[in-house]
């Protein structure tokens, strides 16, 4: 049987391989279990060695090349911010966007309105009629809709030089921070604004704009939760004497 591969002189003297015309198939060495295994073996040396041509190809063949900019290469360079200056802003938004509806709360009348509407819900008698979640979307419309001067004012002021590069962040925010001072200032009792100037050892300040936030915010809430009391007792007072006179003529009625 003549072999698969023979050796034939070349022309330079230096022996050389070149394959028989002997088809694969045909080769008793291929034929029955053994043959079959030696086969897939061959094929799995065949297919590893294409896949590692693969893999050591060129990268750029396969794919592009990813950068990740996040808004300057160095401090003070032409991208205007720093990597470190970025990374702060991104937690300051995301503080921001987890305390929205602290901030909701606190600095608009939303809790004025929302205990206004459960007073009238107690006075009325229906226990959960209209549900929280219709009241709570009702206070915030209303909200939007008392607070839409001051949120606009606010835009104009503050954010709006702020996104145009105007302004630094700080700047930005003080701007940003005036209408709604000047909206809390409007509804806060002087009482209750010179109570938490005293405990916090605040000294006087010529203008009302100037007192600091964290003396506004408080007496804010504070006279908000008073003149709301005031008006769910007199929204309330009114069913409470139906309620009565009711009474009194089923009693009289027997």
């Amino acid at each position: 049987m003549d072999s698969p591969v023979s050796v034939i002189p070349a022309k330079a003297g230096i022996p050389c391989l070149q394959e028989a015309p002997v088809h694969v198939a045909q080769d008793p060495r291929f034929r029955g279990d053994d043959g079959k295994r030696l086969l897939r073996g061959l094929t799995a040396i065949v297919l590893g060695l294409v896949t590692a041509g693969l893999l050591f190809l060129p990268t750029h063949t396969f794919a592009q090349s990813l950068t990740l900019d996040l808004g300057g290469n160095a401090a003070g360079g032409d991208g205007g911010t720093s990597v470190a200056g970025r990374v702060v802003q991104m937690v300051a938004l995301l503080t921001i966007l987890s305390l929205a509806p602290s901030i909701l709360m606190m600095m608009t009348s939303f809790t004025r309105i929302v205990v206004v509407l459960s007073f009238l819900r107690t006075a009325l008698g229906t226990q959960q009629t209209p549900p929280n979640t219709v009241m709570i979307s009702l206070a915030m419309f209303l909200t939007l809709f008392i607070m839409m001067p001051t949120f606009q004012a606010s835009y104009d002021q503050g954010l709006k030089p702020m996104m145009n590069d105007e302004v630094s962040e700080l700047e930005g925010f003080q701007a940003a921070v005036v209408p709604f001072k000047q909206f809390m200032l409007k509804h806060t009792r002087e009482k209750d604004l010179a109570l938490f100037m005293g405990l916090s050892k605040t000294e006087k300040v010529k203008d009302a704009i100037d007192t600091p936030l964290q003396v506004v915010i408080p007496s804010f809430m504070i006279s908000e939760l008073r003149r709301a009391f005031e008006i769910g007792f007199l929204i309330f007072l009114p069913f409470l004497v139906i309620d009565m006179v009711t009474a009194s003529i089923l009693m009289s009625m027997g």
